[in-house]
């Protein structure tokens, strides 16, 4: 923890007012974009619209504070709807709070084993898949409150939802559908006449008088929920048992890698849009201590989001200030004007939620994808999604992993091969093609080694077979950049046989990393140093006065 130095701790320097201003206006602004969203995303996730608003206090304040970004910006995410939906239906309001205080010391584990930068690791197609399984299960979940359907509790699975929504679709209310489609259209066409002003606040102010108009035909926020808080949250010790915390380590570490992965891409958009780098590890370990928080605190698990922070950036905030601004502000409005928000129409949260799976699906890359990516990369996307989809997110993210893991040591094996040289006779015409070739001694093969050598590749060394008047096999091995410990235990074979044979195993050129594997195994000892050449020249040298003698 030596190295746990937050990003507003180097920032400051040269902070003046000017950026104090700029840095407040954005802060402000992000504010007003990150209310409807924070209660729309805490209702998607099955919880009162407050909660979402307690993060953006607690959470975003903790994120901007702590953070290894200049300006990430944290808040309830669409990333987690799915997972906290999961978490609250099976085990309630205190399961969601220990879920969430235990994904916060995962983080921050993360952050202390500087697992940051592993995160780099995982291919863009299962971050494109996940995310899109995301999309897909917040859009089917809002369909009820865009529909107006009169229905019970929605199901968790995506597929029991869209069966539930058919058995009751004779039920949508075309008041419901009027207010929803309003927000819609306003949703789509005010970004391309203007970006001043927030789409989703328009949206909102816009279609809460026809909710008023239409006199409780349509569900509100008060309809539903009834009266709202408007007090700071309070700090609440959540029921705590040995059972619960076994139960709840998948959803936890299933939360812990969204936040991340989710917050370290807000963190990689923001760098862009700056020119600036963010120090990984220190925003996991602030996310983990902002989670940590929110679970006590009863809000929803906070990540770094990539709409508030590039809004705040294009506004003028630089530093985070302007996250911490957003925070006050927030809570401002909790304080002071939350029982306006009771009058907010549901079908308008949904259709604002509707937009952001839309935007999340990223529908154009899976069409690149589809048209461009290799068939192997498709199947990877295809893969994680649809097992986001159909089963959940942790097991989509292991579904992708392995399926890339897999391919890619296809790919690797596909590209590694042993060669034998190709002799050819002498000829004394001096042909100058035959200059550059090398002459290898009588009784001596010799075997081009390429590509890595590993588990999937070992059967290669298979290849390697010997004449009866073999003496020398000398195995080039210049373009093996590495090596597993199956290929070590091959290779062992391999000399044991030549042994037994008679034959002396001679190795040129090995790179760095399988020389360090062979050193530490001992066998560089057992083969013999004087067997071990720098290049092939010096191997064909030695190979010469072993036959010789």
């Amino acid at each position: 923890m030596s190295e746990w130095k937050p990003k507003i701790s180097t920032c400051m320097k040269g902070y003046d007012r000017k950026q104090f201003g700029k840095d407040v206006a954005a802060g402000i602004l992000v504010a007003i974009i990150a209310f409807p969203l924070s209660v729309a995303l805490a209702i998607a996730s099955g919880l009162s619209p407050e909660r979402g608003l307690y993060t953006a206090i607690v959470g975003g304040f903790l994120v901007s504070a702590l953070g290894g970004s200049r300006v990430n910006i944290g808040g309830a995410t669409a990333a987690t709807v799915m997972t906290v939906f999961s978490i609250v239906g099976e085990f309630g309001l205190s399961g969601l709070a220990v879920a969430t205080i235990m994904a916060g010391l995962i983080l921050i584990v993360m952050g202390i084993l500087k697992a940051g930068a592993l995160l780099k690791y995982i291919p863009k197609t299962i971050t494109l898949g996940f995310t899109a399984g995301i999309a897909m299960g917040i859009f089917s979940g809002q369909l009820k409150g865009f529909f107006g359907l009169e229905m019970g509790a929605i199901p968790v699975k995506v597929l029991d939802k869209f069966i539930a929504y058919g058995k009751v679709i004779h039920t949508v209310d075309v008041a419901a559908l009027l207010i929803g489609l309003t927000a819609m259209g306003i949703l789509i066409a005010l970004p391309k006449v203007t970006t001043k002003i927030p789409a989703s606040l328009a949206a909102i102010l816009m279609t809460t008088p026809m909710a008023a108009i239409l006199n409780g035909k349509v569900d509100t926020i008060r309809s539903v929920y009834g009266e709202l808080p408007s007090h700071f949250p309070a700090f609440t010790v959540p029921e705590i048992s040995l059972e619960m915390i076994e139960n709840l380590i998948p959803s936890a570490f299933t939360l812990a890698l969204l936040i991340a992965i989710v917050s370290l891409l807000a963190c990689v958009v923001t760098d862009g849009l700056m020119g600036e780098r963010h120090d990984s590890n220190q925003e996991l370990i602030a996310e983990g201590i902002a989670n940590v928080f929110c679970g006590f605190f009863g809000a929803v698990p906070v990540a770094g989001a990539v709409a508030r922070a590039s809004n705040s950036v294009k506004s003028g905030g630089r530093t985070p200030v302007a996250g911490m601004v957003h925070s006050l502000v927030v809570l401002l409005i909790l304080l002071f004007f939350m029982p306006l928000a009771g009058y907010i129409p549901i079908p308008t949260l949904s259709a604002i939620l509707i937009m952001v799976a839309y935007n999340m699906s990223n529908w154009q890359e899976f069409v690149f994808m589809a048209k461009h990516a290799p068939k192997s990369d498709f199947t990877v996307l295809m893969g994680t999604f649809l097992a986001g989809v159909f089963v959940d997110l942790l097991f989509a993210v292991e579904v992708g992993v392995i399926i890339s893991a897999v391919l890619f040591m296809r790919r690797m094996s596909d590209v590694a091969s042993v060669r034998s040289w190709e002799y050819l006779p002498q000829e004394e015409s001096g042909d100058p093609e035959r200059l550059s070739l090398r002459v290898v001694p009588r009784h001596t093969l010799v075997y081009e080694i390429e590509g890595p050598v590993f588990f999937a590749t070992v059967d290669l060394l298979m290849n390697i077979t010997a004449t009866p008047d073999t003496k020398v096999i000398v195995l080039r091995m210049r373009s093996v950049p590495s090596m597993d410990i199956t290929a070590l235990r091959s290779m062992e074979g391999l000399l044991e046989r030549c042994h037994k044979k008679g034959i002396t195993l001679v190795l040129s050129h090995v790179m760095e990393h399988p020389y360090a594997v062979m050193e530490k195994a001992g066998f560089l000892g057992r083969l013999g140093e004087e067997n071990l050449c720098a290049n092939i020249d010096e191997a064909l040298a030695r190979a010469e006065v072993i036959g010789r003698m």
